[in-house]
């Protein structure tokens, strides 16, 4: 049910399937009117945009050069009736800067929702970005970490507003109050060891190498464990060879691809640990929602947002980028210390349940979009 009169127009540059939920959320209690871009670089699922309430047409994304692009049908969008609008927070889309400018001349207010600061900026993209953020109204950020260091660079504090991230909440927690150990780790693997996770694309960004060079450190020293990637990817048949090089084979389960989310409770809730040696963004909230704690590296400068939901010791902890040696001491040390593992799930649900879900970003976007 709309509760606002005036209407939100939000120009996206692709509707991913993971915001489904949030999406769903703006376009019933805010009034929200969304232009999605057709397609994007990668492969990332699209959500079914016939179910999203307030859909109004797909906008044709058109590369220009490198990363920079256009939104065919953006611009015009700025002249229609609406008084607000959200727009990716990309420096890269060309039409954007085209649609703040306008906005600033017709007296809208435009919000961007994005990745912000990273910390690895040069001279030229920090002066790029502050041009482009600075025609903005407000900005809604993925985490404390770009906020800080957007402050640090001139920003102020009243122009930003962590937003966090989120996957489809209400369904996992509803999952989660059904889950009870189960015995599909032990029966497969036919042994007792500890159980690690991932789950995502396998890919070279992933540094899956990584985790299985740190295992094979492991295992050289007695120490055994259990690997279960959950995925498919070009780094597929490499990660094969280098398990049965490392002799891991009987302790790797290359799962496959997998999008039931009853099946993927049950095998994060089973995990003892879930470990993304490259950047971690979502998993680590798919893997805290059903209280498997995370181990993902170092320098925040190259990790998505979402690396922040680690508390280290509680929720997960973080390695140093790119040593598999040290990868493999954190995890030898993460299972040695005596955690109780119904807190550590805890600890876990409780980050996602104050911080990363559809709920808590509905009223930060409420607060900011009414003043």
């Amino acid at each position: 049910m709309i509760k606002y009169k005036n209407k939100i127009c939000c120009i996206f540059i692709y509707g991913s399937f993971y915001r489904t939920a949030i999406y769903q959320n703006m376009g019933r209690e805010l009034g929200c009117d969304f232009y999605l871009g057709n397609k994007i670089s990668g492969e990332i699922k699209e959500l079914d945009f016939r179910k999203l309430y307030g859909f109004k047409n797909h906008l044709t994304n058109i590369w220009l050069f490198g990363r920079y692009y256009w939104q065919k049908g953006a611009v015009p969008l700025i002249f229609k009736q609406y008084k607000k609008y959200i727009i990716t927070g990309d420096p890269s889309c060309v039409s954007n800067w085209v649609l703040l400018v306008f906005a600033r001349i017709l007296n809208k207010k435009t919000y961007l929702w994005t990745h912000g600061w990273y910390g690895k900026e040069s001279f030229m993209q920090k002066y790029i970005k502050k041009a482009y953020f600075g025609f903005s109204h407000h900005i809604f950020l993925y985490g404390e970490y770009a906020k800080e260091l957007m402050i640090r660079n001139g920003f102020s504090p009243m122009k930003l507003s962590c937003i966090y991230n989120s996957l489809d909440y209400d369904l996992q927690v509803y999952l989660r109050s059904r889950l009870s150990p189960s015995k599909t780790f032990p029966n497969h693997f036919n042994n007792d060891n500890y159980n690690i996770i991932f789950i995502g694309r396998l890919t070279d960004s992933k540094k899956i190498y990584l985790l299985i060079r740190a295992l094979a450190h492991l295992s050289a020293i007695g120490f055994k464990t259990n690997l279960t990637l959950i995925g498919n990817g070009e780094a597929l048949e490499y990660l094969k060879r280098l398990s049965n090089e490392c002799m891991l084979e009987r302790n790797i389960w290359f799962y496959g691809e997998c999008y039931d989310e009853v099946i993927l409770s049950q095998l994060i809730y089973d995990a003892d640990l879930c470990v993304s040696p490259g950047n971690v963004g979502l998993t680590a909230i798919h893997s805290m929602v059903y209280g498997t704690p995370v181990i993902t590296h170092n320098d925040f400068r190259y990790q998505m947002p979402e690396f922040e939901a680690i508390q280290d010791g509680i929720t997960g902890t973080f390695f140093e980028n790119g040593s598999y040696i040290s990868l493999s001491e954190k995890i030898r040390k993460w299972f040695s210390n005596s955690f109780d593992r119904n807190w550590i799930r805890e600890k876990c649900f409780e980050i996602v349940d104050t911080r990363y879900n559809p709920h808590n970003q509905m009223n930060i976007l409420r607060n900011k979009l009414l003043e």
